[in-house]
């Protein structure tokens, strides 16, 4: 038999020390709370009433408990507004840092008790052995993110141990990390990695939640992705990608929980302060406490204008910052974040108190800005420190290498680090995230063999999804034994992965899209944990001429101060600058861009002149040819004692140029829907007199 003790409740969680453990929750108006104390089995050892009570906190000691203690708390309490006092379910705590096991809907032991559902809370013990690695550190300038899911980057590769595949352990796997080092990313931003439950309705369908974007417990790392101990796991994965130099960003889901709307599921939050938690729509006297607001889609919305709420989230980041050491955050429809009596404010609670914090300060912050509340699309408008997906960036290129007329202008835009969105001397142009595809759409296989989406996979008719893709087959819809059709697309990635690299802004690759990676058309595969959604790490030739080039761009990029940090001289964002750049805009017969040019409603090529003030410095010319016909361009001088050399030509299947066009005379040829980057050098000429390439 166990007693608990008042203890001190300084601390929301279970922290251990040298006698047990100590238990602190958040249960205002709870007349009761109850711990409850599990063995391995997940049978019940003990029930016992935290003591100790200050305001809203309930809390209690407990001796002799050690790390790996299973627990869960029940509250009770009257009926009041917003409250859902229920002691029959037994509840995660808020501050969980692990759970025994994957949560799973079950309706029927959900019924009544739902002790036998409930995964149980995970008492922890921090000590870890980093073996004296630290964070990379990567300046934001040579940042570029690689998005995969634990799961389905490694299931299928077959170099990983099989108990491995879909593990972090698998993630951090040698094999893992030489493709990635090899490629030139320096971030990986993996998926949701918090413990999440899929809903109910998939369940019945046989589906889940494969993205892990419904999540129950904001600290734990989740259960499905370990071999054994999450925890240990996670950070053994953070290490060995750190030890590699490649940084951690967590995609982090705060806007929304598991536990959907009045009629969903009592798990967590609910049962403790559900009037607190969550957001609700106004009624006649106050809150409407029977209806949820529902700005994220998902059936709640979590409430940061309520300072528990807040302090929540916030101790969440600081320690996934602080104990598992990652580097940074992506931000899941970072609007609801800062909803403040429903309204978005750009320099409210949430954003002040980030901003305020040591340790959150100089971390990476990526915000998708956007939910679909009212007033929810708010590229741009968030604080300067922050960075930005930028879907406008997407858009445009997609648009503009389908072949669609008019696009010129907002490409060169986008192309500078979307400075219309981002304003010169208040933000950097590296706010912009640059993306051609995301988890949530087509992969770049797909964007260039599908006109339409093919959802019927997702139990929904093809209803769901993104209608607007931008996309182009290219004649055939899907696979096909063309070899037109089939070099055509091949060439399509390579100018869109070639424009991604050369554009001002921070890149952001799909994982798997530099393979080849499809989807089978499926643009919404957030409940396909199966070959749909797993990387296939079984190479085509044209995947593995796909790799070199993008690891050629990426090794341009990196090498490259006028693609990776251009610094313009009416651009003063980050202070005088010592040396500056310049770009210019031609028409292929060499003038110069006039306004009538830009806006030609069937404009499909120009070049961009891009590069150093000085005669001598780096400087790149990119020519742009979305047409279905080959052009030639007139080229600008390079200057005294130096010429322009052919460095990439996306019409080749390796992307290399081919033979020089007659650059003496100054001309370029720009193949039909093709991309081509000239380098300036110095001449350099060979004793016989030959041009030295």
């Amino acid at each position: 038999m166990r007693d608990i003790e008042k203890g001190s409740g300084q601390r929301l969680g279970a922290w251990l020390d040298d006698l047990g453990c100590e238990f602190c929750v958040w249960a205002p108006r709870a007349r009761r709370v109850e711990l409850c104390l599990y063995d391995e089995q997940e049978r019940e050892t003990a029930r016992l009433t935290l003591p100790g009570r200050r305001g809203q906190y309930s809390f209690g000691h407990v001796k002799g408990i050690r790390a790996g203690q299973r627990y869960g708390y029940r509250v009770y309490g009257e009926p009041q507004d917003g409250l859902l006092f229920d002691g029959d379910k037994l509840l995660i705590d808020p501050y969980a840092r692990a759970l025994s096991r994957p949560l799973r809907w079950d309706p029927d032991l959900y019924e009544g008790d739902s002790a036998p559902m409930q995964a149980k809370s995970v008492v922890v013990q921090d000590d870890f052995d980093w073996q004296g690695v630290s964070k990379p550190g990567i300046p934001s300038q040579q940042t570029v993110l690689y998005e995969a899911h634990v799961k389905g980057f490694t299931k299928l590769h077959p170099a990983i141990p099989e108990a491995e595949r879909g593990t972090y352990l698998g993630m951090c796997h040698p094999h893992i990390l030489a493709h990635l080092k090899a490629l030139g990313i320096s971030s990986l931003q993996l998926m949701p990695v918090a413990a999440f439950m899929a809903e109910p309705r998939l369940e019945q369908l046989g589906l889940t939640n494969y993205w892990g974007y419904n999540p129950v417990a904001f600290f734990a790392p989740e259960p499905r992705y370990a071999v054994a101990d999450a925890v240990t796991e996670f950070k053994t994965m953070v290490r060995e990608l750190h030890r590699a130099g490649i940084e951690v960003i967590l995609d982090v889901v705060y806007n929304h929980t598991a536990e959907s709307g009045f009629d969903g599921p009592m798990l967590s939050f609910k049962g403790f302060d559900n009037a607190g938690y969550y957001a609700f729509e106004a009624g006649a006297h106050g809150p409407d406490y029977h209806r949820h607001a529902n700005v994220t889609g998902c059936g709640n919305s979590v409430n940061l204008d309520h300072p528990n709420s807040l302090r929540l989230v916030l101790d969440a980041l600081r320690y996934w910052v602080t104990e598992m050491q990652v580097d940074g955050f992506r931000f899941d429809l970072a609007v609801t974040l800062a909803r403040e009596v429903g309204e978005f404010e750009p320099m409210g609670a949430f954003f002040k108190a980030v901003m305020a914090d040591p340790v959150l300060a100089g971390v990476k912050l990526i915000a998708e800005p956007w939910d679909i509340g009212p007033f929810g699309y708010r590229l741009g408008q968030f604080p300067s420190q922050w960075q930005e997906i930028n879907d406008r960036y997407r858009d445009t290129v997609r648009a503009f290498w389908r072949g669609d007329g008019g696009k010129m202008a907002d490409l060169a835009t986008r192309l500078m680090g979307s400075r219309d969105l981002f304003p010169k001397n208040w933000r950097s142009p590296r706010t912009s995230v640059n993306y051609l595809c995301y988890h949530d759409g087509f992969t770049l296989e797909d964007l260039v063999s599908y006109n339409q989406r093919h959802n019927q996979a997702n139990g929904e008719d093809n209803r769901d999804g993104h209608g607007h893709n931008l996309s182009c087959n290219h004649g055939v819809e899907g696979p096909t034994l063309d070899p037109r059709i089939n070099n055509l697309r091949q060439q399509q990635k390579r100018n869109l992965i070639a424009t991604l690299l050369i554009s001002q802004g921070t890149p952001h690759f799909l994982g798997g899209d530099e393979m080849g990676r499809s989807q089978l058309g499926n643009n919404n595969a957030y409940c396909q944990d199966n070959q749909i959604s797993w990387v296939n790490w079984q190479w085509r030739p044209e995947d593995e001429r796909l790799l070199a080039f993008t690891q050629q761009m990426m090794a341009l990029r990196a090498e490259s101060e006028v693609f990776s940090n251009l610094r313009l001289c009416d651009d003063d964002w980050s202070g005088p600058q010592a040396h500056c750049h310049r770009v210019d805009w031609y028409h292929p017969d060499g003038h110069s861009l006039t306004e009538q040019d830009w806006q030609a409603p069937m404009g499909q090529a120009f070049a961009m002149d891009i590069g150093a003030l000085d005669e001598e410095g780096e400087r790149w010319l990119v020519l742009f040819n979305a047409s279905g016909y080959d052009i030639q361009f007139r080229l600008p001088p390079p200057g005294n004692g130096m010429e322009w050399i052919q460095t990439i030509d996306t019409a080749t299947n390796d992307g290399l140029p081919f033979l020089p066009d007659d650059i003496k005379r100054q001309v370029a040829v720009g193949r039909a829907h093709s991309l081509k980057l000239l380098e300036r050098v110095s001449q350099v000429v060979e004793s016989s007199g030959h041009h030295a390439p």
